[in-house]
């Protein structure tokens, strides 16, 4: 792992300034957790004050700094994209491995559900649940919605891979050694995915964000919650834009553009690792 991460930053420049993009958005989080005020508060400081050396990035109407708000934004965002990453992760390895391995009869089936769910549009299903369940659907609870609709392109990456492991040499030896169909699974055919699983986290990161900042601002979810899509929406509500009051918007924006970039480029680095050809290319071979 450690030679993997020395190979990307001495020789993929996209790989390091993903990892410069993301270390600002990791510092702004470790920052809010030393802010004076609590994040929930209102009418703390003074109200639209634009930004200065007291304000670093202004106030805003409801008398909250913008600076401690995007920080704690940007964590509970940013810690919602890795629940969604994480769950549907798990979800997707354990389809993708089991199809593939097994075959036959239970691949066909496993693939027709994923691909049934995979058809299906996510955010009209996520608003209709937000409609039906709008006082039970919490900030976790739209998490995990989510994660359970972003696992079936990935899984049938993961299968990609499991197909061709099943014919390997070690698999069959693995097989007549006597080790259970679990333990092949973990030990021998998961560390060949990891690097897919790398990749398409960063992907599945970005498109949680994405959809929590587009529910965010349309009021789909706990907006007393703050995330960067509460933040715009809040500002809209106050008409931060029409009041000339633009560093409401434009600092959150700006910080999740920051991330997305820093997604971005850590997976596409990643996924050009992955292939040998990209590789010998980068470091001149």
């Amino acid at each position: 792992m450690f030679k993997v991460l020395r190979d990307l930053l001495r020789y993929n420049k996209e790989f390091l300034v993903g990892t410069i993009l993301i270390a600002i958005i990791l510092a702004l989080i470790v920052a809010s957790f030393f802010s004076p005020y609590d994040e929930n508060a209102i009418y703390v400081v003074a109200p639209d004050m634009p930004p200065s050396a007291e304000f670093w990035l202004g106030t805003t109407s409801r008398g909250q700094e913008v600076f401690w708000q995007i920080a704690a934004s940007m964590r509970n965002t940013l810690f919602f994209g890795i629940i969604v990453a994480l769950v549907s992760r798990i979800i997707a390895i354990a389809v993708g491995l089991i199809s593939g391995y097994i075959g036959g009869r239970t691949d066909q089936i496993i693939m027709a559900v994923n691909d049934t769910l995979g058809a299906l549009p996510n955010i009209p299903i996520l608003l209709l649940l937000v409609f039906v369940l709008r006082d039970q659907m919490t900030w976790f609870m739209l998490a995990i919605t989510a994660a359970l609709l972003g696992w079936t392109h990935d899984s049938r990456l993961i299968r990609s891979v499991a197909l061709s492991l099943r014919q390997r040499e070690f698999t069959r030896h693995a097989v007549f050694s006597g080790m259970r169909t679990p333990q092949i699974l973990i030990r021998e055919h998961l560390p060949y995915v990891m690097p897919i699983v790398f990749f398409t986290t960063m992907n599945n990161m970005i498109w949680a964000i994405g959809l929590e900042v587009t529910l965010s601002v349309l009021g789909f979810s706990d907006i007393n919650r703050p995330t960067i899509g509460g933040m715009i929406y809040w500002a809209n509500a106050h008409s931060a834009m029409v009041s000339g009051i633009w560093w409401w918007v434009a600092f959150p924006m700006l910080f999740v553009v920051i991330l997305f970039l820093g997604l971005f480029m850590l997976a596409m680095s990643v996924n050009e690792y992955i292939d040998p050809r990209s590789r010998l290319a980068r470091m001149g071979a």
